[in-house]
């Protein structure tokens, strides 16, 4: 009995010893039973490449551990749900997922949106806000109501000005025949900017070099006449203007409008905010009465094609010619006064710019010649048809240079040369 119950017992123990033995393990890394397993307590621990690349990266990436990284993470975030409530087909390129996304990455999505703004006025830049919405200077638009739009793939189009706010030197344009798929860049607000941080532009140097990337910092914040400028660093050149200043994520915060001249890298960006005050219809204020705009001169804002400034110059040059001929014009204004007064007797009819066009006027010089004034006569008519040539010839030599009627008549219209009868 005593042999039996020592071999009992020594099996017990062993039994028990043995039992603990297997379930540590389990201990170790089962749930306690009142939780239900994970799914992926099932996966192995170390997960293959390839699944780890499949994985979306909401589970795998961690928040930056940069505090500005954070932020700018935070503002794409909030912008892109934005944009998700707004809805639209049209593909914002601004505020990418991810504010680690490389500089390479980020400028192929917004040059798409930046194009090449043509009017009579030259050349500059501007970029899409909505498929059928382009934001630029009023400087760049000039007079013109209709514009050629070029795109960077090289297609053209045509917008009109849709609405301008001269006091901050912002035009919008609607782009006749919109594409639905026309990459936009998202607008941003001046209120998140911060001294320092980076910023991009875009936009056509020289008129001609589209599409042109430049990056820099934000110097300051200004304010002049009632707006916000951004200043910065970033290379802006003639023919930038227009264009966007946008943030590291790819949002706009400004519009280019400015250089100083004879300065480098000191440039200024009209704040976004107005644009957005522009387009949502709300009336913009007339600028403050003050000389701190004095400080900031605007850089040549557009750049003329060979043609464009072929015709400038021609401008130039007509009016050079008419501002002789009027003077010549003024004077002959003396001596047929003289005339007038001593060797003509009877009336003139019609009203002109200088009454010796009724020279050439049927029935307008309902009277005679006096005896004896044949000479002074003579050398009036000389005169005027002296000036008649010239300014014939002036507007012949424009035409031939392209330069535009409108320009020609506004041209003599200031010299009190414009006469339908100069052909006569």
């Amino acid at each position: 009995m005593f042999v039996v119950a020592a071999l009992l017992g020594a099996a017990l123990i062993g039994s028990l010893y043995y039992t603990n033995r297997s379930q540590a393990p389990r201990a170790r890394v089962d749930e306690p039973a009142s939780r239900p397993a994970a799914p992926e307590a099932a996966q192995p621990r170390h997960t293959p490449p390839a699944a780890r690349a499949a994985e979306p990266a909401a589970a795998v990436e961690e928040p930056p551990a940069d505090p500005a990284a954070r932020v700018a993470a935070a503002l794409a975030a909030s912008r892109a749900k934005q944009a998700a409530a707004e809805g639209g087909s049209a593909p914002a390129v601004g505020a990418p997922a991810s504010a680690a996304m490389s500089l390479e990455d980020l400028v192929s999505r917004l040059s798409p949106a930046v194009v090449l703004i043509q009017s009579s006025a030259g050349r500059g830049s501007g970029f899409f806000v909505a498929p059928d919405t382009i934001l630029t200077n009023v400087h760049v638009v000039g007079s013109d109501s209709s514009l050629t739009i070029r795109r960077a793939d090289g297609s053209t189009t045509t917008a009109r000005v849709d609405a301008s706010a001269p006091a901050f030197d912002i035009a919008v344009l609607r782009v006749s025949n919109p594409n639905a798929n026309q990459p936009t860049i998202r607008m941003g607000s001046v209120t998140t900017t911060r001294v320092g941080e980076e910023v991009i532009a875009i936009g056509t140097p020289l008129g001609f070099l589209q599409n042109t990337v430049s990056r820099g910092i934000v110097s300051a914040l200004r304010e002049a006449d009632g707006s916000t400028l951004i200043q910065t660093d970033a290379a802006i050149n003639p023919g930038n203007s227009g264009g966007p200043l946008l943030d590291r994520a790819g949002t706009a915060i400004g519009i280019i409008r400015a250089g100083y001249n004879g300065r480098d890298g000191l440039s200024f960006a009209v704040a976004i905010d107005h644009a957005r005050a522009v387009l949502d219809g709300r009336l913009t204020p007339a600028p403050a009465a003050s000389t701190a705009s004095q400080q900031y001169h605007v850089l040549a804002p557009t750049v003329a094609s060979p043609a464009d400034q072929q015709r400038n110059d021609a401008a130039k040059e007509y009016e050079k010619l008419v501002a002789l001929l009027a003077r010549r014009a003024n004077a002959l204004d003396d001596e047929w006064r003289t005339f007038l007064h001593s060797c003509y007797e009877g009336r003139i009819v019609g009203a002109f710019d200088h009454q010796w066009f009724a020279l050439w006027e049927p029935k307008a010089m309902q009277g005679a010649v006096s005896p004896g004034c044949g000479s002074l006569f003579s050398d009036v008519r000389r005169e005027a048809h002296d000036i008649q040539q010239g300014v014939t010839a002036a507007n012949e030599a424009a035409r031939r240079n392209d330069v535009y009627p409108g320009t020609r008549r506004d041209v003599l219209r200031r010299y009190r040369l414009d006469y339908a009868g100069w052909d006569r």
